[in-house]
């Protein structure tokens, strides 16, 4: 960064309803830090506050995605450039206490110093819909397990009676049988009516997170042919893995600037663990876990049903990798080759993608 007084970093402690924000020259030094409140005004004073001090060059936000994405948002609609800050080192805080404005300063030297440099996600186009249609596909799928586990440890307890008949019952099966019970609500103290009436209402409850399921599935499924069909083309690729890939990559992928970027970001990039005499890599546990599983799930399909990967597994285990081995290779391998239609999905109005970058597989 050209050292010229006149430019701005901003660094901002984000929480629910207050905003922390600090400036600092590009020399260092700290010219203040102020309170704004959250929501479109809070947002609108807090950069006008930061206009004060000169030309704001860069702003580190805390929680770009959760308490700082509205305010993310209103910077980038202004043009400045927003960059993802982590929260302050837990042993610094420990030293030097903790404050909002502290939190706000250490995110802005972590910009001016560039030990935070990561361009946060848009979300502001198709792939902000998938994660909040994914996020809520997660929720209704938690519930219905919920509901279905409660379900079938209350027909474990259940009095023989009301046990016998539902005590094979599975799935769909146990959910229909409980939802056609028919106990009597004016007996309420008697066990047996009111674990009648207790199943009746798991039941009904597991059927309508069943039904919502569907839903958000077929509206997942929509979303993903319209705007990714391309992607649905890979074998072992389907709605819910594409989708997942999606959400990963952001609505502004062109932050990826070449493929190791998007294996990194799904956690399937070879780290070093070199020491010595000793030159080795290790299995990456960083990145979206998410996105991590999602390619696992492709190559698992690829390693039982296509037969080019077949013959890559049977050779790789003859050179005497593991089964684990093989598929970290494999997941960095198809990472890879999806980037370019998820490239494509994300960014329709671009024909070619030149400036991503493809190296050897990482084996």
């Amino acid at each position: 960064m050209v050292v010229n007084p006149s430019l701005i970093i901003g660094g901002v402690d984000t929480h629910a309803d207050t905003h922390t924000v600090a400036a600092l020259n590009s020399l260092g030094q700290l010219l203040g830090h102020a309170t704004f409140p959250t929501g479109a005004a809070g947002y609108g004073a807090l950069l006008g506050w930061l206009g004060e001090h000169g030309q704001v060059h860069q702003v580190g936000v805390e929680g770009t995605g959760s308490y700082g994405a509205g305010l993310a948002r209103h910077l980038s609609d202004h043009g400045i450039t927003v960059v993802e800050v982590d929260r302050p080192n837990r042993q610094q805080r420990r030293k030097n206490g903790k404050s909002d404005p502290a939190d706000a300063q250490a995110a802005a030297r972590a910009v001016l110093a560039g030990t935070a440099t990561a361009i946060p996600k848009s979300r502001t186009g198709v792939a902000e819909a998938l994660r909040v249609l994914r996020a809520t596909q997660r929720s209704a799928e938690k519930a219905r397990t919920a509901a279905l586990n409660s379900l079938r440890h209350m027909v474990i307890a259940a009095p023989e009676d009301v046990r016998e008949p539902l005590d094979r019952l599975k799935g769909k099966a146990l959910i229909s049988a409980c939802a056609a019970l028919r106990p009597n609500p004016g007996q309420l103290n008697d066990p047996r009516q009111a674990t009648t009436i207790s199943l009746r209402r798991l039941a009904r409850r597991a059927a309508a997170l069943s039904a919502e399921l569907a839903e958000v599935k077929a509206d997942i499924k929509t979303l993903v042919t319209q705007v990714a069909p391309d992607l649905l083309t890979h074998v072992g690729v389907g709605p819910d893995t594409a989708s997942q890939l999606l959400v990963t990559a952001g609505d502004n992928p062109d932050r990826l600037h070449q493929d190791a970027s998007f294996a990194a970001l799904c956690g399937v990039s070879p780290v070093r663990a070199s020491s010595g005499r000793t030159d080795r890599h290790r299995v990456n546990r960083g990145g979206d876990r998410h996105a991590n599983s999602a390619l696992w799930r492709i190559v698992l399909v690829r390693m039982r049903y296509h037969q080019p990967t077949r013959d890559y597994v049977a050779r790789r285990t003859a050179q005497g990798l593991s089964k684990r081995e093989i598929m970290r290779c494999l997941k960095r391998f198809v990472a890879r080759e999806l980037l370019p239609d998820i490239h494509r999905a994300l960014t329709p109005s671009a024909t070619e993608h030149t400036h991503l970058q493809t190296g050897a597989p990482a084996a």
